[in-house]
């Protein structure tokens, strides 16, 4: 039996062909264009999304004519309009990463605790909700269409279904609508007091589904000749918690990616952060028990490294940034904060822009690279630290995935910069993996979540090689900017 998981990230598009023995027998991938229209705005164009969802699946699917389950996982909190007919989008997408409504989110902070009581999120431009008022202020004459119901309103996996399904589904699960800031998260229902607090219509937005379970089917004349259940659906990040099988109360994992994303699970119960990060549904059963986590989110981790290849011109390839970093010992009192799209967790600042500090003649572009590389373990580290004060215990190990954790570089660093050890699994993509997971326990494919334990296999254990890193530098960066 076959498992077929699309991974809609940020800047592309991953697809995995997974057997019933959780092992991943084939691939796709294929990267989409990214949009900047002024400074601190990132679009995607959803038609660009899907082609490149197309592409991947042909690629991964070369050879395997039949599925028996489908997953999917994808960017979180970014906002999709389409029209419920034709399924056009009427404007781009706003990615997460965006930052155009700061003053929005400044306008409604009197509203701060209702909204992290009900969501566990604080306002920031990050979630969908304050780009949904974006809309309504800047675009009447589209946000006139979704009240009328013309239009659909969602987030990538909705969008995604929409187009799997020839528009005959229209539903989202648990994890993504928790990042909404529109969701209950107690309920996993849509929330009374959010809808009018945003002015969001509740009949444009999605059904809020379980994670897995049998959740709407493909139209074959829409997805490439395929009619197959669509079994699976989580965030991104949750579905990386899921792949990692952090099955259990108190397992965590990061993700590096486009961001970095520490997620650790809390079991059924709701942990309230005191130091900044998010308390979110990891994923909802059938039966409608939640499971939660605690987690942090650092923006801008693998952009980092593409601003040096696309904007500075100092790689040519994102994977370049390891051998160029290796080439000095030191960053030599060099630090970058790499608030591109301001700062997440735990500073939570959406306005702060990148800086460099420390620069002298004898700075060179390896020494840069280098800084960017402990920039991102450093956010990670602050994130570690800001968990283990809320869950009031330790993280002894930490374990890691997404594209960027096959930089050795980085998790040698990581590993100094927290003093613990850092493990690296067989799979990286641990992403799509847990929608295959998900989408295999939806149909049947799996028995158990315990049937899934053995199946994460360890690639490379990194220790700390030093004493533990000393910060202070860092934090001093942090707090001329903050």
């Amino acid at each position: 039996m076959s498992i077929l998981a699309i991974d809609a990230g940020t800047t592309g598009v991953t697809v995995l062909v997974v057997s019933e023995n959780g092992e991943v027998v084939s691939r796709g991938y294929q990267e989409f264009e990214q949009h900047f229209p002024k400074p601190g705005w990132v679009e995607h164009q959803p038609e660009q999304i899907w082609q490149a969802t197309l592409t991947a699946c042909g690629q991964a699917l070369a050879g395997f004519p039949h599925i028996d389950a489908i997953g999917i996982t994808n960017q979180r909190e970014t906002l999709v309009l389409w029209d419920r007919e034709t399924l056009v989008s009427p404007r781009n997408a706003i990615v997460w990463q965006d930052r155009r409504t700061s003053d929005i989110v400044e306008e409604l902070k009197q509203h701060q605790e209702m909204v992290r009581a009900k969501t566990g999120t604080s306002l920031d431009p990050y979630f969908t909700s304050t780009k949904l008022v974006w809309i309504q202020r800047n675009e009447p004459e589209i946000w006139e269409t979704v009240k009328d119901g013309k239009t659909a309103i969602g987030t990538v996996d909705s969008y995604l279904v929409a187009r799997l399904t020839a528009g005959t589904s229209h539903i989202t699960d648990a994890s993504n609508a928790s990042r909404t800031q529109l969701c209950n998260i107690d309920t996993a229902n849509w929330d009374d007091e959010l809808l009018e607090l945003f002015d969001v219509p509740r009949s444009a937005l999605p059904t809020i589904v379980a994670n897995f379970g049998q959740l709407a089917a493909t139209d074959p004349d829409a997805f490439l000749g395929i009619d197959a259940p669509i079994t699976g659906m989580a965030g991104d990040q949750q579905a990386a918690l899921f792949g990692q099988a952090a099955f259990n109360a108190g397992d965590s994992k990061c993700t590096y990616g486009t961001g970095a994303f520490l997620l650790a699970n809390t079991g059924t119960k709701r942990v309230a952060s005191k130091n900044g990060l998010i308390t979110t549904i990891a994923w909802m059963a059938p039966s409608g028990e939640i499971t939660y986590a605690l987690e942090g989110s650092v923006f801008v981790a693998g952009s980092a490294v593409q601003w040096l290849r696309d904007g500075l011109k100092i790689i040519k390839e994102a994977k370049d940034v390891e051998a160029l970093a290796n080439q000095v010992d030191s960053s030599d009192g060099v630090v970058f904060v790499p608030a591109l799209t301001g700062l997440g967790a735990p500073y939570w600042k959406p306005d702060v822009r990148g800086t460099i500090f420390g620069i002298t003649r004898g700075t060179t572009d390896a020494h840069i690279a280098r800084a960017t590389l402990e920039a991102v373990a450093f956010q990670v580290t602050d994130l570690v630290r800001a968990m283990e004060e809320d869950l009031g215990t330790a993280i002894n190990t930490l374990r890691v995935d997404g594209g960027m954790s096959q930089n050795n570089l980085l998790m040698q660093l990581q590993s100094n910069a927290l003093g613990v050890d850092v493990e690296r699994g067989k799979v990286l993509e641990s992403t799509a993996l847990g929608a295959a997971y998900l989408a295999g326990l939806g149909a049947g494919i799996f028995s158990s979540e315990n049937s899934l334990q053995g199946v994460w296999s360890l690639d490379r254990e990194f220790r700390p090689n030093q004493n533990v890193t000393d910060l202070s530098l860092w934090h001093y960066a942090l707090g001329r900017i903050i």
